[in-house]
């Protein structure tokens, strides 16, 4: 049986493997390290990343890109989005053709304001993008790791691809649902990390459930307006990699952004929370790209401007809140959404 590849041994990656290695099937871990891709295969744990996990033996770790490449039969991407081109670029020769590839990474790139999708085509000579998919949706990786019941949202451009990767996911605890709206699966799950922070941030100041409710709610608006813009059919904002993956990254505690924006609101400074963890919380990178993505395109994004002045340009979360707070008033649908009058 040929072997699944994941490229990112975090704990999201860390999580997949032990999702499809459970199913049987062999899966090849790659992670940058060849000391943690030992401790792996010894200890069948990722101590660093996901301890509470014990991995199946179908799942074999390896620092050698092109032996976790060889022969696979499906490629997933699950490194940090300011990571990604790297490996591409070291990975590439060594991809197998005619696959499906599966991106799980969420973020948009700091220098060329690219999706995910868009930077594998520019990475990958001759990709074709209709192999690939993505992963959206309400997953906490210790909870997939775990066999809590999650369901997702995978996106791609060509049927096949998507049934052969949603027959190799699904199990009675891992329900896949399919899309063909690329561009809006992969800015909710972008923007998502943005508004957790934002919503921390609330917390940590001692707002309430009233605050945390508006900013979720106002959170999908601005997601929606930007999505809609890059040409993503809005609904797709109401569904799992939408509203669900924004509910569960603004209110869960295993949320990384949703603790960063949290302890911001508790007075801590960004420089200091950076520098004490190994995690990486994409939403700090992404709040930067989308506030000069949503500039170029002349998008209103409040909440997403004020979280980028918190981290960017010194702004306190109690001045940040403030602003949105004496915003002028105005209706809350948005004037592009037809109603029927009747």
């Amino acid at each position: 049986m040929k072997h699944v590849a994941i490229l990112g041994g975090g704990s999201w990656g860390t999580a997949l493997a032990c999702l499809i290695g459970k199913r049987r099937r062999p899966v090849r871990l790659w992670v940058r390290r060849a000391a943690l891709a030992q401790a792996i295969n010894r200890d069948r744990r990722n101590a660093g990343y996901l301890p509470s996990c014990v991995l199946p033996q179908e799942v074999a770790a390896t620092s050698d890109v092109k032996e976790a490449l060889d022969g696979a039969c499906c490629v997933f991407l699950v490194v940090p989005s300011h990571g990604l081109r790297e490996v591409l670029r070291s990975a590439g020769p060594h991809f197998p053709e005619r696959v499906p590839v599966v991106s799980a990474t969420k973020g948009i790139e700091n220098s060329t304001l690219m999706l995910v999708s868009e930077i594998v085509a520019d990475s990958l000579a001759d990709f074709d993008s209709r192999r690939l998919c993505v992963i959206g949706g309400p997953s906490f990786a210790r909870e997939v790791a775990n066999g809590v019941p999650t369901a997702i949202c995978l996106a791609g451009l060509d049927p096949d691809p998507l049934d052969q990767v949603q027959r190799l996911l699904t199990s009675d605890r891992f329900r896949v649902y399919t899309s063909d709206d690329v561009v809006g699966v992969e800015v909710g799950g972008a923007l998502k990390n943005v508004i957790a922070i934002a919503v921390g941030a609330a917390d940590g100041l001692g707002f309430g459930h009233n605050s945390r409710a508006a900013l979720i709610t106002r959170g999908i608006a601005e997601i929606t307006r930007l999505a809609r813009h890059l040409g993503a059919n809005p609904l797709t904002l109401a569904g799992l990699s939408g509203v669900g993956d924004l509910v569960l990254t603004c209110t869960g505690d295993l949320s990384r952004n949703r603790t960063l924006g949290y302890q911001l609101g508790r007075g801590r400074r960004l420089a200091e929370l950076l520098a004490n963890t190994s995690m990486v919380a994409e939403g700090v990178r992404t709040a930067s790209s989308a506030h000069e993505l949503a500039s170029k395109n002349r998008v209103e994004m409040p909440i997403v401007t004020e979280v980028y002045e918190v981290l960017y340009e010194g702004k306190t979360p109690l001045a940040a809140v403030d602003a949105l707070t004496h915003r002028a008033s105005r209706p809350e649908r948005d004037s592009h959404y037809p109603v029927r009058r009747l």
